[in-house]
């Protein structure tokens, strides 16, 4: 491929950047702990809400709109995908996609027990936009890096996105532990940084913007892509992971064991505020630390995969990820114990997602990327859906975290199994460079 500046891969890093600010100070750390805090004010004697009929347990609730707003993506996203492919439109979307989620993510300041339901579906428009972003955001992994860089720009993006988010978490921690002599409640500083973050997405996604250069791909490649109809090329593009076996097997892995990454993600800091009794700034700072040791955790895993190759060194991190669900259960008791457990997924977690990232691209066929990352994204960054619908049902069933949190392990060993199935041949190389 020719070769790319170091403008346009700095600019395709930088949306990583943007992004992880909703990420992390939205659904990490505050949204979690903040909507199960109004929502439990809400509720009636029994916990439980009363929307539209249904009576959903204001515990669950946080985890149930997750997984609602994924579920929309798994219908929309291969769709989408399918019309980016075939306009040769993925930067376009890609920020289109940015803008709306961004201002939605801002309107989520209003968000307060009259507006339970209202700021709930915010939340779902702007996660659902947030993952349709990052479905054209990997898909131009393959257009900015060669198969040998594959690895490593796939984890420089993660990296990034560790430290944007990290800074503007710590703006957060600032405001949020000052909020007094700003005049404002700890809520109210709560739902500012919710705008916070929606501002930073989209600052950074407007100088990504001008700063992204790809160049398209030729003209009679797009117009027999076009003779193709969205529903044909998108039930081509299953059938053809289908009939790949190696594809098959690495996404049933993903699906199963990032779908339980993602809802550890998600889930830990209202683990650590409603299981451990552990105040916001406690919270606040962890989240902090696992966002910056997470950088070099990133980096150290790229180094690994340099020795031991892209698949065990997944391997390696899904093992990591078992100890990390077991250790949650058995031993995590305090705020000593919080703090290890940072320590543990910040080893692997950035490295876990780029190394799988990178996998996945191996078997990308040209000029299918963003409908391949379509299904990709159904279980990718921010948008698991069976995990914490799964954590929802036994929190509701047993109402233990413990119990809950535990059950995940069961993602990380079908994923395991799934994974060992995985051929990395000279052949699916060569087709990819």
């Amino acid at each position: 491929m020719d070769k790319v500046s170091k403008r346009t891969r700095f600019a395709w890093y930088l949306y990583d950047w943007a992004n992880s600010a909703f990420v992390t100070s939205v659904i990490t750390v505050f949204l979690g702990p903040y909507l199960t805090l109004i929502a439990s004010r809400s509720a009636d004697l029994s916990g439980n809400l009363n929307f539209l009929g249904l009576e959903i347990y204001s515990e669950s609730l946080f985890s149930y709109i997750v997984s609602f707003s994924v579920l929309l993506q798994v219908v929309f996203f291969p769709i989408i995908g399918s019309y980016a492919d075939s306009k040769n439109n993925k930067k376009s979307l890609l920020y289109i996609f940015a803008y709306f989620g961004s201002v939605f993510t801002i309107g989520m300041f209003f968000l307060t027990e009259k507006t339970i339901f209202l700021g709930s579906f915010l939340f779902v428009l702007a996660n659902v936009l947030f993952g349709a972003s990052i479905v054209m955001y990997n898909s131009l992994l393959l257009n900015i890096s060669s198969f040998e860089e594959r690895d490593k720009v796939s984890s420089m993006g993660w990296a990034f996105g560790y430290i944007g988010g990290g800074i503007l978490l710590g703006l957060n921690i600032v405001l949020i532990s000052l909020h007094e002599n700003f005049c404002i409640t700890q809520e109210d500083a709560i739902r500012i940084s919710f705008a916070m973050a929606g501002f930073w997405w989209l600052l950074f996604s407007f100088i990504s913007h001008i700063n992204l250069k790809i160049t398209r791909t030729n003209t009679s490649e797009i117009q027999s892509i076009e003779k193709i109809s969205y529903v044909k090329k998108l039930t081509s593009t299953f059938k053809e992971i289908i009939k790949n076996k190696n594809a098959l097997w690495f996404f049933l892995a993903f699906l199963f064991f990032n779908d339980a990454v993602q809802t550890v993600i998600i889930i830990s800091t209202q683990f650590g505020k409603r299981e451990l009794n552990l105040g916001m700034d406690i919270l606040i700072l962890v989240v902090l630390l696992v966002q910056f040791l997470s950088f070099f955790g990133t980096l150290l895993v790229l180094k690994l995969s340099s020795k031991l190759k892209t698949k065990r060194t997944l391997i390696i991190c899904l093992t990591i990820w078992c100890v990390i669900v077991v250790y949650a259960y058995l031993f995590l008791k305090d705020e000593v114990g919080f703090f290890i457990l940072a320590i543990l997924i910040s080893l692997v977690l950035g490295g876990t997602q780029a190394m799988s990232r990178a996998l996945f691209s191996y078997f990308i066929p040209k000029n299918s990327e963003a409908q391949y990352f379509s299904f990709y994204e159904i279980t990718e960054k921010g948008s698991s859906w069976i995990g914490p619908l799964t954590f929802g049902i036994i929190l509701q069933i047993t109402k233990s975290y413990r119990l809950a949190i535990l059950s995940l392990i069961l993602f990380f060993v079908l994923g395991l199994i799934f994974l060992a199935k995985v051929r990395i041949t000279e052949k699916v190389s060569g087709e990819n460079k």
